[in-house]
């Protein structure tokens, strides 16, 4: 890696090896240059606070950047022209209870997947013709701590299960079992929904706050990111090449 410079002030690359673990990527090359990155817009930002006269510390970068970047509260047209437009996000969230009963299999264990696939479907056919009995299979056969009280998962919002079970249960209806075992990770489940409440399109009222919020973070961010390309401009850096004005410079 290039040696690089901020003014003449060099960013050493122990620095930047130390800053990637802040910094995951998909590749260590990628990494590398999102760490360098941040450490040449720290050292902008320090030597411009220096320069104004707030001193070399975080809390003197922060003194700089209240002074020279200026976001202005979003005003109502704009917090309900972003409602307006983004409904799908402002929902209260998709619940069910259900009970599942697991029947373990680890990943590369292809004897005790075919066989507690067999299993499950057994099970399955049962809890399908006689809904009753899933507390008693649960208890019986399920290798989930949940057997104890009768395979019963508690209300569920979507992140809480694996996600290969997840999208079998969120698309069940009320009452419902599903007919086939569902496979994850963790071997077979029989999956039964007792109750689902379909998440409702929240109020404007309700939400006004947290648009308002999002939106002045946003005119910030973007705001910083064209002030760091404006300092950017002004020095003389070497070794790097910072991207363009809307990249997440600014961790």
């Amino acid at each position: 890696m290039e040696i690089i410079r901020v003014n003449e002030v060099e960013i050493a690359p122990a620095a930047v090896a130390a800053e990637m673990q802040y910094h995951p990527a998909a590749s260590a090359e990628e990494a590398q240059r999102a760490a360098a990155e941040a450490l040449v817009v720290r050292e902008l930002l320090r030597q411009e606070a220096h320069a104004q006269g707030f001193g070399d510390d975080e809390a003197a970068v922060e003194e700089l950047l209240a002074a020279a970047v200026a976001t202005p509260e979003p005003d109502e047209a704009s917090c309900r022209r972003y409602y307006g437009n983004n409904k799908k996000r402002f929902r209260s969230p998709d619940l069910v209870q259900a009970q599942h009963i697991l029947l373990a299999a680890a990943p590369d264990d292809d004897d005790a997947r075919a066989r507690n696939k067999a299993k499950a479907e057994e099970l399955a056919r049962q809890v399908v013709a006689d809904p009753a009995s899933f507390g008693a299979l649960a208890r019986e056969h399920s290798d989930c701590p949940s057997k104890t009280n009768d395979g019963h998962l508690g209300q569920i919002g979507r992140g809480s299960l694996v996600a290969e079970l997840e999208s079998y249960v969120f698309a069940m209806k009320a009452g419902e079992t599903c007919p086939v075992p569902v496979p994850s990770r963790y071997g077979w489940h029989v999956v039964r929904v007792l109750e689902r409440a379909d998440g409702r399109e929240l109020p404007y009222e309700s939400v006004r706050e947290k648009i308002a919020g999002y939106l002045t973070e946003s005119s910030w961010r973007r705001a910083v990111s064209q002030y760091i390309s404006l300092l950017a401009g002004r020095a003389a850096i070497a070794g790097i090449a910072l991207r363009a004005a809307n990249s997440p410079l600014v961790q």
